[in-house]
């Protein structure tokens, strides 16, 4: 008879203790903006429960969620039905977890954010100093903690997420306040600004003025790609909605003429179609503007170009400099403006000059190019062979093997995730791997020598001064024309090809003045394009095409990691079902 009021007591003074724990508003807030209560719930019965020290001071599961649901305030989660659920009308709708309010997942999220960006940016600092055998810089000098980059990158982008989320709460209540009719003289007098403000699409472009918050980290490279690659996004988002509501190809009768349905894209149509103009618009800035290039995505072309740029001879004699690549694009360009001069062997006329005087670096080239050639493109490109085809065919010959092993080796490692389809099916899955292996190294061999070889092709059948600088852009135009081997799966290699053009462009703009450059312009940019994609995710979720990218617009809104578009027509089907089957029955 005296275990049970012990029991008691012992479950009253742990109450006790518990809500004495919570008293401290330091503890609560920190319970509060760290873990929501179905997580303190898990931590609590596998770690803290296991404890004793631990479970007599940790607060209980159920005062935490007390607390919780009291300190929701007005955040209450409103009883809109399936229409608050989906797209976020009101983001507080959805996404709650047993009295966990909307601000509190708002503010744990973006310090979870950066936390994660902080330690992933140093991580991959770490990693890549190993891997490029860097050596930290160590000056006495140190750098004030708020100028770090990484700092400055998870602060933007933990802003960015809380800042999206309370305008898009706030726009998106503010305008079902202003739908009610109690509302009505307000809309009466204010007839422009109640339609905007009403509009389905104004929460989420309201929210996209977070996106300013990219300014915090400093205007590097990197928030430029950021800027561009979301922007890109967006267009290719708003592309599908357009596409599937029949506004880019229209509409045509029905056979039989009973409604009408949208027409099919033609089936050349493509992302590839972007590659020629992109693949033109860098070789010529390579060739002419080295600074507005990208110098990576280049260096690795070069290392696949040794038909076509000759490394330095063993017997190389002292003091002669051997051009690099960056020369011989430099000397291509330099001829370009010279109207491609021919080429004099030095073999035949030793006692004349035969390079122009902005062109010596190319004579350890040309003094050893074959006699019969008369062009000193030729003569630096190929100099041991006087055949143009013949080269070309060589290229083919000397780096088709190499690049397939390459991308062999690449997809197989792909492949080590998904082992379980290739022990069931193993000849389908090297069919396809080495399907995919030739067309992106056809894509890439094809690319890279059509470039190198239409400058011999223009000077065999162009006059020198036809097009002398516009032959580059002409020249990596055919080139890109190879996408259309890749036209079914190279679609991420042609849309980062796109990117680097729009970058590269830009920068030549601002070089030769044909723009001036905007101060924060990449700030506009990443908030245009915020704007857009939450524009077509409310129009059409299905627009964006990847369930994680719909995950994540969702996610950004406050409304869980889930697919509420796809979710919703599932739900719409299983109700005509039922509908239909009600009235079967009755």
């Amino acid at each position: 008879m005296s275990s049970r009021p012990r029991a008691a007591s012992k479950a009253v003074s742990s109450a006790q203790q518990s809500s004495k724990s919570l008293a401290d508003p330091v503890l609560r807030n920190a319970i509060r903006y760290t873990m929501s209560p179905r997580e303190y719930e898990s931590l609590h019965k596998y770690v803290l429960s296991r404890s004793r020290v631990l479970r007599r001071r940790a607060p209980s599961v159920l005062a935490v969620e007390k607390f919780s649901e009291s300190g929701s305030g007005g955040d209450e989660v409103s009883k809109g039905g399936k229409a608050n659920k989906g797209k976020g009308k009101d983001a507080s709708a959805a996404g709650g977890s047993r009295g966990d309010s909307y601000n509190a997942r708002a503010v744990r999220h973006a310090l979870r954010v950066f936390v994660a960006t902080n330690l992933g940016m140093k991580v991959y600092d770490m990693v890549m100093s190993r891997v490029k055998g860097q050596k930290p810089l160590t000056s006495n000098k140190k750098e004030p903690f708020y100028k770090s980059s990484t700092l400055r990158l998870s602060l933007s982008l933990s802003t960015i997420l809380l800042l999206y989320r309370l305008l898009f709460r706030f726009l998106g209540r503010l305008r079902m306040h202003l739908l009610e009719p109690s509302s009505e003289p307000f809309r009466a007098r204010n007839p422009r600004t109640a339609l905007t403000l009403t509009s389905p699409y104004a929460p989420a472009v309201g929210a996209s003025l977070a996106g300013f918050a990219l300014g915090i980290y400093p205007s590097q490279q990197l928030r430029v790609s950021v800027a561009i690659y979301t922007m890109f996004r967006a267009l290719e988002f708003a592309w599908n909605l357009l596409e599937g509501e029949g506004m880019i190809w229209g509409w045509k009768a029905r056979v039989g003429g009973k409604g009408m349905v949208k027409r099919e894209r033609p089936w050349w149509w493509g992302s590839w179609m972007i590659q020629p103009f992109a693949f033109g618009q860098l070789l010529h800035a390579v060739t002419f503007d080295r600074e507005c290039s990208p110098v990576p995505y280049v260096d690795f072309i070069w290392k696949s170009t040794t038909t076509y740029l000759h490394s330095a001879p063993k017997n190389l004699p002292a003091g002669v400099k051997w051009p690099g690549p960056w020369d011989v694009a430099d000397s291509l360009a330099q001829m370009a403006k010279l109207n491609w001069p021919p080429f004099v062997s030095p073999a035949l006329f030793p006692n004349q000059e035969t390079l122009p005087a902005s062109l010596t670096q190319l004579a350890p080239l040309t003094s050893q190019a074959h006699p019969l050639i008369t062009s000193l493109s030729c003569a630096t490109l190929h100099g041991a062979d006087p055949s143009c085809l013949r080269t070309y065919l060589t290229f083919w010959v000397r780096s088709f093997p190499r690049i397939g092993r390459f991308f062999l080796v690449l997809y197989s490692l792909f492949l080590l995730p998904r082992y379980k389809s290739l022990y069931n099916a193993p000849m389908a899955v090297f069919s396809k791997l080495l399907g995919q292996t030739l067309r992106l190294s056809t894509f890439v061999t094809g690319a890279v020598s059509t470039a190198w070889a239409s400058i011999c092709f223009f000077q065999t059948w162009f006059p020198r001064h036809f097009l002398a600088t516009q032959r580059f852009f002409l020249g990596g135009f055919l080139a890109g024309l190879w996408g259309f081997v890749e036209r079914k799966r190279g679609r991420g290699i042609f849309l980062y090809s796109a990117r680097t053009s729009v970058d590269s462009l830009w920068k030549v703009g601002v070089k030769r003045r044909w723009w001036k450059a905007m101060k924060g312009g990449d700030l506009w940019v990443f908030v245009v394009a915020l704007a857009i994609t939450g524009a077509v995710y409310e129009r059409d979720a299905k627009a964006v095409r990847e369930a994680n990218w719909r995950k994540g617009v969702s996610w950004m809104r406050g409304t869980e990691w889930r697919d509420w578009g796809v979710e919703e027509d599932d739900e719409c089907d299983d109700n005509e079902e039922g509908v239909m089957v009600g009235g079967k029955d009755e």
